[in-house]
């Protein structure tokens, strides 16, 4: 009886180490997706009237230095691992659009996938202690 319900708490643990898994990727992506909706959505804001206007630049992930937008019609837009291209407004709207959607199924993967691995636990707890119950009965029958 004991070997089982050991069994059982190892299973558990290892569901419970995939289901971290997938919730911390499916957190990852959530925060992906929302800067580069934040990223489209300043590019969507950009205008020929902001031309001058003052912005800050980063330089690093936490140092900006003052600088003033002289260019409305392109943008420069990291496409990842250093490299950054520069894009006309609606082809950086565009790009920003095709990586959002590509993200979006990603998590749709990761969160069916944690559904299904939730299921699977539920299921193999339930036929554990099944088992268990019938072992337990099987031996209170074999006493008497």
């Amino acid at each position: 009886v004991s070997t089982q319900s050991t069994g059982s708490s190892g299973i558990n643990a290892e569901y419970g180490k995939q289901e971290n898994m997938l919730t911390q990727s499916l957190a990852q992506l959530k925060g992906v997706q929302s800067r580069f909706v934040e990223s489209q959505e300043c590019v969507a804001k950009m205008s020929k009237k902001d031309l001058g206007k003052p912005i800050l630049v980063p330089l690093t992930s936490s140092m900006y230095v003052p600088g003033e937008l002289a260019n409305t019609e392109t943008v420069l837009v990291d496409i990842g691992t250093g490299y950054h291209v520069k894009m006309d407004i609606a082809a950086a709207k565009q790009y920003f659009d095709r990586i959002i959607e590509y993200i979006t199924k990603k998590m749709e993967v990761v969160q069916k996938n944690l559904v299904e691995k939730d299921k699977l636990r539920q299921v193999t707890t339930d036929i554990l202690q099944l088992k268990l119950q019938a072992q337990v009965q099987q031996q209170q029958q074999q006493a008497s």
